[in-house]
């Protein structure tokens, strides 16, 4: 890829000098979670339910930072410049549809960190939260991504313009209506996900075509953005995790479909072009 390190815009929030804390409530910790707990139930008030409410854990008191290595710098400074890239794109394309675009921001974390969607942790992955319109991310999943077969600064660029693919649908509306049609037809939900993640990989397709046209990306890092979406596919995952794969527990697709989706936006550069729930 062609980019200039550089520093962490203003559409990235770095919790990575954060403390988790434990039991979802920041520095509460066992001890004062126990106390509270008593004080609950001999007051009869819920001082527990209180102290999560009020944002108790984004108040509670910081570990030190942990030094980031110069490697992981890069790759927050890149998840950063990729981020950037594909929110002015998507401006221009929605633009052109009348539709305003607000900007995500990223969440950088390690371990644990609480988002809009609950507490978001290192081993979930990276997910995008249309509660607060916020990406969540732990760079070591980087390592994990090696360990799956993929490897290289557009395998990391992929990961994150699909997760701004989510917020895409978050704002033309695709996200509301897919959630309405899985409770009311729950049997379908499975399907629906998977219709979901790969038009999120389709729009991470027409995010590469258009930073391919400015020389931003070539065909070596095309060939990283396809292992890595290949390297994610449930059919994988399930091999290596189980021994088996049983497609009809499949929530992001196979890696060929991924794979075939990723290509389908990159090549024609169309969001029309990524209509998952059309197709067969």
């Amino acid at each position: 890829m062609r980019w200039t390190p550089g520093g962490l815009s203003s559409d990235v929030e770095d919790r990575r000098g954060q403390s988790g804390g434990g039991l979802g409530g920041g520095g509460l910790g066992l001890v004062g979670f126990v106390i509270l707990l008593v004080i609950s139930l001999v007051t009869g008030r819920n001082y527990l339910g209180a102290y999560f409410s009020s944002g108790g854990a984004a108040h509670a008191p910081q570990s030190a930072p942990r030094a980031a290595s110069p490697q992981e710098d890069r790759s927050a400074q890149l998840a950063s410049f990729v981020l950037g890239d594909a929110q002015d794109t998507w401006t221009q394309i929605l633009a052109r549809e009348n539709i305003r675009y607000p900007r995500a921001k990223l969440v950088l974390f390690r371990d644990y960190t609480q988002s809009g969607c609950g507490a978001a942790q290192s081993a979930t992955g990276p997910f995008y939260c249309p509660a607060d319109q916020k990406v969540y991310l732990d760079l070591g999943f980087w390592d994990q991504l090696k360990r799956y077969g993929a490897s290289g600064e557009f395998a990391q660029a992929y990961v994150v313009a699909h997760e701004i693919g989510h917020h895409v649908q978050n704002v033309i509306g695709i996200e509301r209506k897919v959630r309405a049609m899985q409770q009311q037809n729950p049997r379908a939900r499975n399907q629906l996900s998977v219709a979901v993640e790969l038009q999120a990989d389709c729009f991470a397709g027409v995010w590469a075509n258009s930073s391919a046209k400015r020389n931003i990306i070539d065909q070596a890092d095309v060939q990283t953005g396809l292992q890595a979406a290949a390297a994610v596919g449930d059919d994988r995952l399930q091999k290596m995790s189980q021994g088996y794969v049983t497609p009809d527990s499949f929530t992001h697709g196979s890696s060929q479909q991924r794979v075939a989706w990723f290509n389908r936006g990159l090549n024609s550069g169309q969001v029309t072009a990524c209509n998952t729930f059309a197709a067969e």
